[in-house]
């Protein structure tokens, strides 16, 4: 149970950091009220109808229209300081992290001596078995 909770959470955790660091842009064009193209990673359609407004208008340039079609745009922007460089940080800071560092790469180094501490003592002699001749076994 526990295994599988923190491997939710891992996953949970990249899934936030991957959405929140995305940027996208949605484009919308709508013919009045209504919406006639929805697009994320292209540009929205027309309907055609800005065509035939263009049209209208170099046939009578002194008569000008507002178009009824509108578009739109939401763009959503990513995070990009996920990093924190290590110069803005102080200098209590910084000594924490190099010594917190130097301390937990020490902390895993083996020791250059093979001498076994218990070498020069005698092994104690068995010369019977004490479990069986008095019939306490550990279960």
């Amino acid at each position: 149970m526990k295994l599988f909770l923190h491997k939710s959470m891992a996953i949970f955790m990249a899934c936030v950091v991957l959405v929140t660091t995305t940027s996208f842009t949605v484009d919308m064009h709508y013919c009045g009220d209504n919406l006639e193209d929805f697009s994320l990673f292209s540009k929205a359609e027309g309907c055609g109808m800005e065509k035939a407004q263009s049209v209208k208008s170099c046939e009578n340039p002194k008569m000008t229209e507002k178009s009824c079609c509108t578009d739109q745009q939401i763009v959503k922007e990513g995070k990009d300081d996920l990093k924190i460089s290590f110069d803005t940080l102080s200098f209590e800071q910084q000594t924490f992290i190099a010594a917190f560092t130097y301390s937990y790469i020490n902390l895993f180094e083996g020791t250059e001596s093979e001498e076994v501490p218990f070498e020069d003592y005698p092994r104690p002699f068995v010369k019977r078995d004490v479990q069986v001749l008095h019939q306490t076994f550990l279960i």
